[in-house]
This record gives structure tokens, C-alpha cells and sequence, in this order.
């Protein structure tokens, strides 16, 4: 059986989503855990976004595939569905900083990175003595001079569309930087934090910190609001643009479509898209192969933020 799995996780002390030799991740542990709850090896799952070192998730979804007998004796004595169960079973499992959120049977044809429409990422910045709060500090960027918000909102919206991200993005060898930005916008939240709201299709690797330091600069007035999209024009990472600090970014959503039309997006999803193709909509890039740690078969990483 096919199962989603909708996780969260406090990625201060984590190396990233992605499994690497000697190091403690995300994926790692969810998969020890899976292992354990259906005393098996280590279950393989597949994320909706690899998240960087230090960077957070309240939203990510997983799917993986399970044998259903497994699932079931997992449960043991519970009086609740064997799924329900398993969920409570791997929070006992877990380490405190990774918490499952619900689990549940999804069609074969669902997966979580091909299928997904978007990624909704939040940034979080606290620029004035007021609104610091030290419970917050794993998740929430200090910056020492105030933002202006109206000024940063100003200046993010000619980055929103399909657009060549280069100069935003990390260059991985045989990937593309073309990426359809839906949303993106700053807005004071009810606590006084500066909050960046960032929804795309696909982000390349450390796309959504350079967008946000590139608009810090221009919201503490270093540069003007016409900057972002001048930096954008030039298709080239540029030293003058500083990746903000992982711990301040949060992936908050992933959306999908209805089960009827899961196959018809993983396809989309799946085809490589070229530079002649900016005005085609609805493009997503292509993903890892199952273990969501390197090149699919077309050779195209996929999405990090």
C-alpha cells in the first residue's frame, strides 16, 4: 500500500533533509523509524522538497510503500485503524524535533514530489527589539536595523512569473534555473515579524534565501527596489547577493491535485523543460530518483530550497 505521510520537523540540528553518509538527517530518521514501527530494514520515502541544513518544515509530505500486513500487525491491540496507529507509534519513536502530523492510504499514482503543484515556504524576520522573543530564535532571523516592508513587497513583485533564476540559484550541472515564482510578497504578521511568503511550482538550490537577502538589502535601504529584478536580468550569482540564514525558512504547505488527476501531473511534472519554454505554464522541474538524494534518469536535480 501506497501511504502519505504529513511531517514536521525543527531542522536546527539536522543536516538537511537528504540522507548523507555520517550525517544526521531527516530522512534518515523517518526511515530508521519506519523500520522499526514495521520491524523491517529501514523504510525508503520519498519528500515533497529536500530541505537544506538548518532549515525547517511544518508542511512536508512524504509517501512510501508499505506492505499493508505489516501495517496492520504494527497496530497490535489498538482499537484505532491500523494507519492511525502506525502515526502514533512513530511519534514514539521519533526524536523530539520530527513529528508526524497524519498519515493516510493514497492512490498508487500518488507522489509526493511529481504530483505536488507548489511548495509554500515562509521566511521569518524579527527587526526591532519589540517583537524578540527568545523561544523563537531557532526559527526566526534577528536583523539589527529596521525593514522597510512596503518597500521589499515593492521590489519582489517583478520577480513573480516564470523567470530564468539563475542569479538566484546554486548552478548544479545539467539542472535548469527556469522556475514559475506564483507568489511572493513581505507583510508585517500580527506579532510585529517581517514575513516573506514564497509559493513556486519548483525552486532551485538556495533559491528562497537569495531571494529574501537580496530583498533585505533593499528593505534596511542599501539598495533600491529596482535592484531584485536588475540582479534577476543578469541570469549570473553575484557576490553583492547574500543567502539568508537557513533558520529562518519554513516550508509551510505543499498542494495537490484531486486523485483523478495525479497521473496527468506526474507526467507534466516529469518532462524536462528547456530556456524556449518560458511561456509555457503550469512547469515543474524534475525530481531525484526514489531516494530523493540525487539526478533522475534525466540527469535534472530537483527542488531545494
Amino acid at each position: 500500500m501506497r501511504l502519505r505521510i504529513d511531517l514536521a520537523y525543527d531542522g536546527t540540528d539536522f543536516s538537511g533533509w537528504a540522507a548523507q553518509p555520517g550525517l544526521r538527517t531527516v530522512q534518515d530518521e523517518v526511515q530508521r523509524a519506519l523500520g522499526t514501527a514495521l520491524r523491517t530494514d529501514p523504510v525508503p520515502v520519498v519528500c515533497a522538497g529536500r530541505t537544506d541544513a538548518g532549515v525547517h518544515a511544518r508542511g512536508q509530505v512524504l509517501h512510501t510503500d508499505v506492505d499493508e500486513a505489516a501495517v496492520v500487525a504494527a497496530a497490535g491491540r489498538s482499537a484505532q485503524p491500523p494507519v492511525d496507529a502506525l502515526v502514533r507509534r512513530l511519534n514514539g519513536i521519533l526524536p523530539t524535533d520530527v513529528a508526524v502530523r497524519g498519515a493516510r492510504r493514497a492512490p498508487d499514482a500518488f507522489d509526493a514530489r511529481f504530483s505536488a503543484l507548489w511548495r509554500r515556504y515562509a521566511y521569518r524576520v524579527a527587526d526591532d527589539p519589540a517583537v524578540l522573543d527568545p523561544l523563537s530564535v531557532r526559527h526566526v532571523l534577528r536583523w539589527n536595523r529596521p525593514l522597510d516592508v512596503e518597500a521589499m513587497a515593492e521590489a519582489a513583485r517583478p520577480l513573480r512569473g516564470r523567470h530564468d533564476f539563475a542569479a538566484f540559484c546554486k548552478a548544479r550541472e545539467g539542472a535548469t534555473t527556469i522556475r514559475t515564482l506564483e507568489h511572493l510578497t513581505w507583510e508585517r504578521d500580527a506579532a510585529g515579524l517581517a514575513v516573506a511568503h514564497v509559493r513556486a511550482d519548483a525552486f532551485c538550490h538556495s533559491m528562497v534565501r537569495a531571494l529574501v537577502g537580496c530583498l533585505l538589502a533593499v528593505g534596511e535601504g542599501r539598495r533600491p527596489v529596482t535592484w531584485p529584478a536588475e540582479v534577476l536580468a543578469t541570469r549570473a550569482r553575484t557576490s553583492h547577493v547574500a543567502v539568508a540564514h537557513a533558520h529562518g525558512l519554513v516550508l509551510e504547505e505543499v498542494a495537490y491535485p484531486d486523485d483523478a488527476e495525479l497521473a496527468a501531473r506526474n507526467e507534466r511534472t516529469r518532462a524536462r523543460r528547456t530556456e524556449d519554454e518560458l511561456d509555457c505554464p503550469d512547469w515543474a522541474d524534475a525530481a531525484p530518483d526514489v531516494n530523493g538524494t540525487g539526478p533522475n534518469r534525466n540527469g535534472v536535480e530537483g527542488t531545494d530550497a
